[in-house]
């Protein structure tokens, strides 16, 4: 996904905050990115994944979902053009012992780049693709997924999977209240325009675009858990999607109004609770 929990295209109406990449990155790894784990094992259950799969995945971050398809048997390539801090984490997960001139005849392969650079002569057809970063949430959050699926389909066979991710409806996602704060902070006068719940053929048009054929569909039940408010802030800082409005205001204006956001989601024991469903759509390659 970018590996990105969801993708941003919000304005910036300062300067970009100065952030501490390898920072969050980890805070990505170790807080966030296990939310969709339930999307992930709901569709290698649905698909069959295991020995015989060849997957590649289109922005794999720092590797989670590729880790749980290689526990099942896959052969992974995942690729990624815009995070290298989690690309590196990736590589400690999957790749810890393999020296860097035998990462390219690995069974388990990670590329800095797109799907062309994951391309070579010897490499077999991929029979199922994954992008997995939830689109829906906010306006322009899939520019680029189309172009970038149509860049991979030539390296999947013939009706090979391919594997879309996309947020459910507001009123079921009540991590979309707290998302909210990054458009109205980033720019107050656009918020309306920059917040835009998820259509119910979302990913459906993208896949369309793509020269994709939907064959499918499901719902699954992520819910967002953290140990306390600061993990949450962490974790949802993490994801980038807070970035403008961390450039329009400060740091410290974000982290309040989010943590003003998070209240009506912490439990008794100071836990945070968020229930959300998120959809994926099955596509075939021509």
């Amino acid at each position: 996904m970018t590996p990105t929990l969801v993708q941003s295209h919000l304005p910036h109406a300062g300067r970009a905050p100065r952030v501490d990449l390898g920072a969050r990155a980890r805070d990505w790894a170790e807080i966030q990115e296990r939310m969709l784990v339930p999307l992930y094992e709901a569709v290698y259950e649905r698909l069959d994944v295991g020995n015989g799969t060849r997957l590649l995945g289109l922005g794999c971050g720092s590797g989670l979902a590729l880790l749980m398809a290689v526990a099942r048997g896959a052969a992974v390539t995942g690729v990624d053009a815009s995070a290298p801090e989690r690309l590196a984490l990736a590589r400690d997960r999957l790749l810890p012992d393999v020296p860097a001139a035998a990462r390219a005849r690995a069974e388990t392969r990670l590329v800095e780049g797109g799907p062309a650079e994951a391309a070579g002569p010897g490499v077999p057809a991929y029979n199922l693709v994954t992008a997995f970063q939830p689109i829906g949430c906010m306006a322009g959050d899939s520019e680029g997924l189309s172009s970038l699926l149509e860049a991979a389909a030539p390296l999947a066979g013939h009706g090979a999977a391919v594997v879309l991710a996309g947020w459910g409806p507001p009123e079921r996602c009540a991590t979309s209240t707290v998302l909210r704060v990054a458009t109205k902070l980033a720019d107050p006068l656009r918020s309306a325009g920059s917040w835009r719940p998820a259509s119910r053929d979302d990913l459906e048009e993208v896949a369309h675009r793509a020269g994709l054929r939907p064959d499918g569909s499901g719902r699954v039940a992520c819910p967002f858990g953290y140990a306390d408010v600061e993990s949450a802030v962490r974790g949802l800082l993490s994801t980038g999607l807070f970035d403008a409005a961390v450039g329009a205001t400060d740091k410290v204006q974000v982290d309040k109004e989010l943590t003003e956001a998070l209240h009506p989601h912490r439990r008794r024991d100071g836990t945070v609770w968020m229930p959300n469903v998120f959809r994926y759509l099955i596509a075939r390659t021509p």
